[in-house]
C-alpha cells in the first residue's frame, strides 16, 4: 500500500511539474527568463534580464502597483538596449524625482488599456488600410503598421519601434517586447 501511495504521489508531483512548465512554455522566453501566463506584467518583467531599466523606471514612476492590477493592459516593453539608445543622460534625467511626471508620461505611452495580441493588432492594421492609430493610457497616439511580418510602432515624433517578441501572455494582459522607446511629443 505504501508503494502504491508513493507511486501516486510521485505521479501527481510529476503532473504538477509538467502543468507548470506547460504554462511557461506557451509563452516565449524574454530576457533569458520563462514568462508565466499566471503572473502579472510586473512579476514577469522583473524576471527578464532585458528589462531591468524598464522595471526601475516603472518603480520610480510609482506605476508598479497599477501594472500589477487587474487590467487588461497591453504593454509595449522597451529593452535595456532601447533605453541605452536614447541620447546620453536621458534615462538618468528621467529617473530624477523632480522628473517623475515626465517619466510617467513616457512610460504610459507604452501602455494600452486592452489585451491586444499581435494577430488582433495585425487585423486592425489591415482593416484600417495599412496603419492603425492606438490611443495609449498616457494620452499619446502610436501608429501601428506592418513591415513584412513585423509590427512597427511609430511614436508622435516619427520614431519607430519594432515588436521583437510578441504575445507574451500575462494574467492581466500581454507584453510585446520592442526595440526602441516610444516618446511623446513634449
Amino acid at each position: 500500500m505504501r508503494n502504491f501511495t508513493r507511486t501516486i504521489l510521485a505521479g501527481s508531483i510529476a503532473l504538477s511539474a509538467l502543468a507548470g512548465s506547460a504554462l511557461a512554455q506557451d509563452n516565449p522566453m524574454v530576457g533569458g527568463a520563462e514568462m508565466f501566463a499566471d503572473k502579472n506584467i510586473v512579476e514577469n518583467a522583473m524576471n527578464s534580464a532585458d528589462h531591468t531599466t524598464l522595471v526601475a523606471a516603472v518603480q520610480a514612476a510609482g506605476l508598479a502597483e497599477t501594472l500589477q492590477g487587474e487590467g487588461p493592459f497591453t504593454v509595449f516593453a522597451p529593452t535595456n538596449d532601447a533605453f541605452a539608445a536614447l541620447p546620453e543622460g536621458t534615462v538618468d534625467n528621467l529617473l530624477l524625482p523632480e522628473n517623475k511626471e515626465q517619466l510617467t508620461k513616457v512610460l504610459t505611452c507604452h501602455v494600452v488599456a486592452a489585451d491586444a495580441m499581435s494577430e488582433a493588432i495585425g487585423t486592425m492594421i489591415s482593416d484600417d488600410g495599412g496603419e492603425h492609430a492606438i490611443e495609449t493610457v498616457g494620452g499619446c497616439t502610436v501608429t501601428a503598421k506592418m513591415d513584412g511580418d513585423n509590427i512597427v510602432l511609430v511614436d508622435e515624433n516619427g520614431g519607430e519601434a519594432t515588436v521583437t517578441i510578441a504575445d507574451v501572455d500575462q494574467s492581466n494582459g500581454v507584453i510585446h517586447v520592442i526595440d526602441a522607446v516610444l516618446l511623446p511629443q513634449m
